[in-house]
């Protein structure tokens, strides 16, 4: 067979395949390679935000003059009936046609015929897929904000529920002082707080438009970036076409943002598997987010707080993940950018999943106010109201009185009782400073009622604390 003959069957074999490659690619790929270089099976999630992105540019186009008023409805019109089809399950979507943008404008093709090919015009698939991805990763983070904001929700009502609800307070998880359960419930807040804060900050600073940055270099056609990006909601268009084409900062925020809320989400369920436990019996989760044993009919296992902890593995992985796909990398585009996606996808599902996870068991957790009061006052929790006693009405310096009460407590230790059962004979016996009065400090309740300061624990703290929550988070 010739030469020409050669490459004739090539380019027959080629066929669909190619076309969307143009003239400089004469044989069809390989299926290995069709397989290592086709996004389609995940980069398919993208489809709305780019039919918005085509749209809008479309437009621009047809306002600048690019494109015919003609050509612009039959775009637009075709976009719709595509993205219609997506949405009702009906579109065949192909691999051979690589990736998302690719099999939108090849169905757009076979609907309107010439047209489709003037969409891409001024614009190239780089700052197309950045657009697309700045566009997702926006309502990734909206998504996640409101999911945060019902957790917060579900964690506030309770902590009003047990604003004066005592329990042990933890370091080294060791008793350390009584606490109440509602401000115990509301650090959690806070937590979340923060972390809808950095996805606010993340959400500010990606909120630039790619589209129009072309391959990396710009256009030579009289586009309005301006004007497609205040149509897509950016606050303006990014400022350099390189930077734009292969910055993934924004996805890396986000992934950081997650991975952290993500450590928060897994804190709290670890407490509640320690919680729920027989060995701590503070709180018993619904049957909703409770699980059996196939083998011991006894058994509760607390699967959902487990599972909240155990995904957060695949958050974090996830970060690390396009972390090191981004650090060696030259500007502009690269192919190994593709692999900033299906990581991001993954945690974005597993986070929300973990939100909506937290925010039910947390509605739906019962409380025992007598087992936790009564781990309130284990392990000489009243200690420290011991020495603030000693410095506040004997006068005595804090370090002095840190030595008394590690001898009075000692001795609670040796006669298995709390500091509140020692005889004030003994307790004088220790130091002759202390009288009758201290006995008002050594209760839990008394204890709690106590911390009063900005931020401590005191029930009437945590009733305000409420209310300030519900401003700032939720209003």
């Amino acid at each position: 067979m010739s030469d020409k003959k050669n490459l004739d069957s090539a380019q027959e074999a080629s066929g669909e395949s190619n076309r969307m490659w143009g003239g400089r690619f004469a044989a069809a790929p390989d299926a290995l390679m069709e397989r290592i270089n086709a996004s389609i099976g995940f980069d398919k999630a993208l489809y709305a935000q780019d039919i918005a992105g085509s749209v809008a540019h479309a437009r621009m186009l047809g306002d600048a003059g690019i494109l015919s008023d003609a050509d612009v409805t039959a775009i637009c019109d075709g976009l719709d009936t595509v993205k219609a089809e997506i949405e009702g399950g009906n579109f065949d979507f192909r691999a051979d046609l690589e990736d998302i943008h690719m099999n939108v404008e090849g169905r757009l093709t076979d609907m309107i015929g010439d047209a489709a090919g003037r969409l891409h015009t001024a614009r190239s698939r780089n700052d197309q897929v950045a657009t697309d991805f700045r566009l997702w990763v926006r309502d990734a983070i909206d998504a996640a904000d409101d999911a945060l904001k019902s957790l917060q929700s579900a964690l506030i009502d309770q902590a009003e529920a047990h604003a004066d609800w005592v329990m042990p307070g933890f370091t080294h998880l060791q008793a350390a002082q009584p606490v109440t359960v509602g401000h115990h419930l509301l650090a959690y807040v806070e937590m979340f707080g923060r972390d809808r804060g950095r996805f606010s900050d993340a959400r500010a600073r990606l909120n630039e438009s790619p589209l129009g940055a072309g391959a990396l270099a710009g256009t030579s056609f009289p586009i309005d970036r301006e004007a497609t990006a205040k149509t897509l909601g950016f606050d303006r268009p990014t400022a350099n076409s390189l930077d734009s084409v292969s910055d993934r900062d924004f996805v890396l925020e986000y992934l950081s943002a997650a991975a952290i809320c993500a450590g928060h989400l897994s804190r709290l369920g670890e407490e509640l598997v320690i919680w729920s436990s027989a060995q701590f019996r503070f709180v018993r989760l619904s049957d909703s987010f409770s699980t059996g044993s196939s083998m011991m009919p006894q058994k509760r296992n607390p699967d959902a707080a487990e599972l909240i902890r155990g995904k957060t593995g695949r958050i974090l992985g996830a970060f690390t993940a396009l972390a090191t796909v981004m650090k060696g990398l030259p500007l502009a585009y690269s192919k190994d950018m593709q692999e900033d996606k299906e990581p991001v996808f993954d945690a974005a599902e597993t986070l929300m999943v973990c939100l909506a996870a937290a925010a039910g068991m947390t509605a739906d957790m019962a409380f025992d106010r007598d087992r936790l009061a009564a781990a309130a006052g284990e392990g000489f929790t009243m200690a420290t109201d011991l020495a603030d006693w000693l410095v506040r009405e004997a006068g005595v310096p804090f370090r002095e009185a840190h030595r008394i009460t590690g001898r009075v407590v000692a001795l609670a230790e040796e006669k298995g009782c709390g500091l509140e059962d020692l005889p004030i004979a003994d307790l004088q016996a220790i130091d002759a400073r202390i009288d009758d009065s201290v006995f008002g400090v050594l209760g839990v309740d008394n204890s709690v009622r106590s911390r009063t300061s900005y931020g401590g624990t005191a029930p009437d703290n945590v009733r305000a604390q409420v209310a300030s929550s519900r401003d700032r988070f939720l209003s």
